[in-house]
């Protein structure tokens, strides 16, 4: 769960600390306080895009920071598999925003922000007030279905996308490969000389590199054979013979002092390094001749070999591997229309086997819609779409895909006697967040991640509606942490930790600040959302009554 929001310098926010509950968190407060701020730090901790400009006017930087509680036995080997390891159950995810780059890190480290993406999506599901909108698009229908389907439909359905892919490559090579017999005889010539001017460069394995090593010593001999002779010579007779003279000095006075026979022996050793190199530079000069014809024919070789690397790779494996796609070409060749009918073959039995994968995943669709469809409308009912008719029809389409054979829509009719239509033509936008809802709550039950954050997807519910919407997130608070920002008094009464977001303005500059309210605060804050302008004693009593019955309701549902 998302235990701790730590927010400086970002927007209107000077700095906000906030230690979240374990279950329904409730958070309200006036509009344009910044509650759409705190949901975008939120957002933005998890790895959205942020513009310098969200950087606020107490410093050069921003800073965003999330703490999470994992409790969730996958969520921690899911978590492990990206390389992170929690420390004791708990990852730290910072991000600080400068004006050219953001740096983020978890548990310390630095990270990119692709990973802190990943990692969020195991831990956090945001909502928002728009995100409702995706149900009107058939292929989430799709993919709630298959998401529903568990494992197994999701495996089938990736072995399907695999499958799809395979015959897509064979089909487009089949198409290339399909030429006319000019064109043939076109290519089988320009392969043939491919392969002849590979075959007769003969170019060996660690070549390449021996060849471009032995020009370049060759063709600086001059100046290598130049400072060698003077390094002989002077490491000969003038440092060897120096050396020795000192040495013969120094063994004169050997016996005066028995310590000079240190110096004695290290000397000794010196004239034995000296001999032995200029034995070993001798041998070298002796071995390092060649004539201007070696170098010829090296600079001949080495042209060669560059045409090559220019033309079928920079290196010999890569030319090697080209000489092996043209010797297939011209096996393909050789026997063209056996070829063709092996290619038209394996695609069809890819298409074949395909096929019965889309059918496969069409079952295990219709199985998975099936039991989708009977909670859905549980949980619609529960919401108060008391005469709700909801279904999830599955239709073939014209060719199969990477997702299978099927079209999925979600049909519905809200009220007795219509016909089921598509959520497009049939639901407001109030209905679309209680169908997201009733969704949302459908997954709770087997979903792994902890946290769901819900951005006022009560928009356009009002009355015993909202009743049902509030009843709804409490049982969702009993298995999840659940942070909602509302403006319904219905909502917010269920809350188990309630918080007001405030805006202050002060010598002419805002701030938002938040803050949990005790029992005496919620109550009030109750009565301001249902009061508005005007908060009498009736409105208050009417407010304490209403927390109360949330209460009760909480305690026994």
């Amino acid at each position: 769960m998302l235990a701790n929001l730590h927010v400086k310098n970002f927007a209107i926010i000077d700095e906000i600390d906030v230690e979240f509950g374990g279950h329904l968190n409730i958070l309200t407060g006036e509009t344009g306080a910044g509650k759409s701020i705190l949901v975008g730090s939120i957002s933005i901790a998890l790895g959205a895009r942020v513009s310098s400009e969200m950087i606020g006017k107490n410093g050069d930087h921003a800073m965003v920071e999330a703490v999470f509680h994992i409790s969730d036995e996958e969520t921690l080997a899911r978590i492990r598999e990206l390389d992170i390891e929690p420390e004791d159950g708990q990852l730290v995810i910072s991000r600080k925003i400068t004006e050219n780059r953001s740096i983020n890190k978890i548990n310390g480290e630095s990270v990119p922000v692709s990973l802190i993406r990943k990692v969020a999506a195991l831990c956090i599901d945001i909502h928002g007030q728009h995100e409702h909108q995706s149900l009107l698009d058939p292929d989430r229908h799709r993919e709630i279905v298959d998401e529903y389907g568990g494992a197994k439909c999701i495996q089938v359905r990736e072995e399907t996308a695999r499958l799809y892919h395979q015959y897509k490559k064979a089909e487009k090579e089949m198409r290339q490969d399909a030429v006319s017999s000019e064109e043939r005889a076109r290519q089988l010539g320009f392969l043939e000389y491919e392969k002849e001017e590979i075959e007769t460069a003969d170019v060996k394995p660690g070549e390449i590199e021996e060849t471009e090593e032995r020009y370049f010593r060759m063709s600086h001999a001059g100046a290598i054979a130049e400072v060698l002779g003077e390094v002989h010579e002077r490491s000969g007779e003038t440092a060897a013979g120096a050396v020795s003279q000192a040495l013969r000095r120094l063994q004169e006075i050997r016996s005066l002092d028995p310590a000079l026979d240190n110096f004695v022996e290290e000397l000794m050793q010196i004239e034995g390094l000296l001999d032995d190199f200029n034995r070993e530079v001798s041998d070298f000069m002796s071995d390092f001749h060649f004539d201007e014809n070696d170098l010829e024919q090296t600079r001949r070789r080495l042209d060669l070999i560059h045409t090559l690397q220019s033309k079928y790779g920079e290196t010999y494996d890569a030319i090697a591997d080209h000489l092996r796609r043209v010797d297939e070409k011209l096996l393909q060749y050789a026997d063209y229309e056996t070829f063709l009918a092996k290619q038209k073959e394996e695609m069809e039995s890819l298409g074949e086997e395909l096929q019965k994968k889309c059918a496969v995943l069409s079952r295990c669709r219709r199985k998975s819609a099936a039991a989708l469809e009977k909670k859905i409308t549980e949980a619609l009912q529960d919401l108060n779409f008391a005469h709700v008719d909801f279904a999830i029809q599955i239709t073939p389409k014209e060719d199969f895909g990477a997702d299978g054979g099927d079209d999925v829509e979600f049909m519905i009719a809200t009220n007795p006697g219509e016909p089921r239509r598509s959520l497009a033509k049939v639901a407001s936008g109030g209905e679309l967040s209680r169908i997201m809802l009733a969704i949302k709550s459908v997954f709770a039950d087997s979903d792994a991640i902890e946290t769901l954050i819900f951005d006022e997807i009560d928009a356009g519910i009002s009355g015993r509606t909202a009743q049902k919407v509030s009843e709804k997130m409490s049982v969702l608070g009993k298995r999840h942490q659940i942070i909602c920002i509302t403006h319904l008094a219905q909502i917010a009464a269920m809350a188990d930790l309630h918080f007001v977001i405030e805006k202050d303005v002060t010598d002419h500059a805002s701030t938002t600040r938040i803050r949990p309210l005790d029992k005496r605060e919620t109550e009030e804050e109750l009565a301001r959302i249902l009061g508005g302008v005007e908060i009498t004693e009736a409105v208050r009593k009417n407010a304490r009554e209403m927390k109360e019955l949330a209460d009760s309701q909480k305690q026994y549902s």
